[in-house]
């Protein structure tokens, strides 16, 4: 049955991924990965609190709960984009741009996910 969760929250997962980034695209039509950062920054925010929230009250059976962490949050967020949009940045020159979405997404990850773990206690 967790199969099924994860399948479904991984499809629910991608939709938004690929509606948000296309929005945030249109919105800020520049070199910049916005799209993909506001996702993984986002993403990094709902599983530290889903993490604690759901986890330490109990309030999930497991299979949904893997179903959200797993699936939704898994397809949602996109280390395999980021890392091509680094690499692209730097192969057209945009050194500084790169090493700043790097430096933002890894060190804004790690405070998001700190900031969901904080708020999902209370």
């Amino acid at each position: 049955m967790v199969y099924l969760f994860v399948g479904i929250g991984g499809m629910v997962g991608s939709l938004l991924r690929y509606f948000l980034s296309t929005a945030v695209t249109e919105i800020c039509s520049t070199a910049f990965p916005f799209g993909t950062l506001i996702i993984n920054l986002s993403g990094s925010f709902l599983l530290g609190w889903i993490s604690n929230h759901f986890v330490i009250l109990k309030k999930l059976p497991p299979q949904l709960l893997t179903g959200l962490t797993t699936g939704v949050i898994g397809s949602y967020t996109t280390f395999s984009t980021f890392c091509l949009e680094a690499i692209q940045l730097m192969e057209a020159g945009k050194y500084f741009f790169s090493f700043a979405y790097i430096v933002i997404s890894l060190l804004g990850g790690l405070i998001f996910v700190r900031i969901g773990l904080k708020i999902g206690k209370h």
